[in-house]
């Protein structure tokens, strides 16, 4: 493999109990009811604010609508994100994984359905610029399709200047999975951040699943 993709939420950050807390709030306000854990899994995780809207309240909102009601959620989670210190960390082993990638010289960005304001929170609070060229990462600006389209990781191979087959795609979500598939990744793992190991087992595509960030073989990069 040439170069690698991650996913950013619940990938690189393990923030999906952050991101269920918030949703369940907005989710009481659009529809009386939180939003349940099988439902935030199989709706919201890799999904754009307008896709998760459109399903809480059963219907496709107006332009306006999406962004008040994300532009509350997001800021509600960010500061979730900074109320809670212990959770504001990168996965396991992924600062050690990125500075070999890193020193190595290994093509690699994100794909990340999160909206700038985040992404930009993100670069801020993981000092993301270390590892990372900003201006490859591609975030949900509105334009993007939501995963499992593929779209996102089809531009997130453009700007790593690679062809889908020779990058290697981190994702937690199934929707991202599904769209690391739809994309043509070389090669996808699954991390287990939230679901149990078994959970992928079974998911077509993937070719390992992991826990810990140093349980990927170097010897994928040729490093």
């Amino acid at each position: 493999m040439k170069g690698i993709i991650f996913d950013f939420n619940g990938t690189l950050f393990w923030d999906s109990q952050l991101h269920l807390d918030a949703w369940r709030e907005y989710s009481r306000q659009l529809r009386g009811t939180p939003f349940t854990d099988d439902e935030m899994f199989k709706y919201m995780f890799g999904r754009t604010n307008e896709d998760i809207i459109e399903y809480a309240i059963g219907k496709k909102p107006d332009k306006a609508l999406v962004e008040k009601y994300a532009r509350e959620k997001e800021a509600e989670y960010r500061t979730m994100c900074l109320e809670r210190p212990d959770e504001m960390k990168l996965a396991p082993h992924a600062v050690e994984f990125l500075d070999i990638l890193k020193e190595n010289n290994i093509p690699m960005t994100i794909a990340t359905m999160s909206e700038w304001c985040n992404v930009e929170f993100y670069i801020k609070e993981f000092k993301l610029a270390k590892w990372f060229d900003l201006d490859k990462i591609v975030y949900s600006n509105g334009k993007i399709p939501g995963k499992p389209a593929p779209d996102i990781y089809l531009i997130a191979a453009k700007n790593l200047g690679l062809e889908p087959k020779d990058c290697v795609v981190i994702e937690d979500a199934l929707s991202g999975i599904e769209a690391a598939k739809k994309a043509g990744a070389g090669k996808i793992i699954a991390i287990a951040s939230r679901e149990p190991v078994e959970f992928y087992k079974n998911i077509e595509g993937v070719s390992q699943i992991i826990t810990d960030f140093n349980q990927i073989d170097k010897k994928l990069f040729e490093i």
